[in-house]
């Protein structure tokens, strides 16, 4: 049994055989799905999806790059489809500044505004951080930093969710980023990318964090595995990303499935 903890079904990349997506999935044994919103529209797309599907739940919340999108009315919208029962977590959010689509403070305002949510209704978050460039750090540093202080809120106030917080979906940081995340609770979301021959970075991160300190996930219809790079990715596809966490750590592929599994079953309650 696997999980995909981060796929975008409801991009219109998947409009044209969506059920044959979720069909394939079923026959590789997937038997959860986390569908994140990237703005309001898509974070209700999410939720109906999940309604329509029972292996699939939702994430709500607002993508750095659809900052723009945020008004006096987003925050409000999204804590009331937080109670939905098929919504497990808020996310995508984070920070973004490779493609800058708005004002960094910003981003750390809506950022900070749905890390409240999450902290309010209990559900953990999923994270996007994107650097401008390999050696420019300064989205990381802001995220970790935010993340840091939320965290020390949630553990003074006897917060459940400074237990298992949430993870930093596509982790492409290193292995130091990575400890820190951990002191932090935080998980690491292991995409496509690790499969590369040259991802040395992020092959050595999966080295040195723990296992359960793992999650698998497809970033479908982005960041497709060999040997299908260059194709649309698919929740199917996430066998990969575990057979290549299996062959890293010298475990076999079926115990890295149960690890896996169950890292997510604690962090999403599904």
């Amino acid at each position: 049994m696997l999980v995909d903890t981060h796929c975008h079904l409801n991009f219109n990349s998947f409009d044209k055989d969506r059920d044959s997506v979720l069909e394939r999935a079923r026959d590789a044994g997937i038997a959860r799905i986390l569908n994140p919103g990237i703005d309001l529209p898509s974070s209700y797309a999410a939720v109906k999806l999940a309604e329509d599907h029972d292996e699939v739940f939702a994430a709500i919340g607002v993508h750095p790059n659809d900052a723009l999108s945020w008004d006096d009315t987003t925050c409000r919208e999204l804590r009331n489809l937080a109670e939905h029962g098929k919504v497990a977590a808020i996310g995508e959010i984070g920070l973004d500044y490779y493609w800058m689509q708005a004002p960094a403070e910003m981003q750390q305002m809506i950022f900070q505004e749905q890390l409240e949510i999450a902290a309010q209704t209990g559900l953990p978050i999923v994270v996007h951080i994107r650097d401008a460039n390999p050696e420019e750090r300064r989205a990381t540093e802001d995220a970790l930093n935010i993340l840091d202080a939320w965290q020390k809120e949630l553990e003074n106030d006897g917060n459940s969710l400074a237990a298992t917080p949430g993870v930093l979906h596509s982790f492409s940081g290193s292995t130091i980023d990575a400890d820190r995340a951990a002191k932090l609770n935080l998980v690491i979301g292991i995409t496509g990318p690790v499969t590369f021959r040259k991802a040395v970075q992020l092959q050595q991160v999966v080295a040195n964090v723990p296992v359960t300190h793992l999650l698998i996930e497809t970033d479908a219809p982005f960041l497709t595995p060999h040997p299908y790079r260059g194709q649309r990715n698919e929740p199917a596809y996430v066998r990969y990303v575990a057979e290549k966490i299996a062959q890293i750590k010298d475990y076999t592929y079926e115990e890295i499935c149960e690890v896996t599994t169950n890292n997510a079953g604690r962090l999403f309650h599904w």
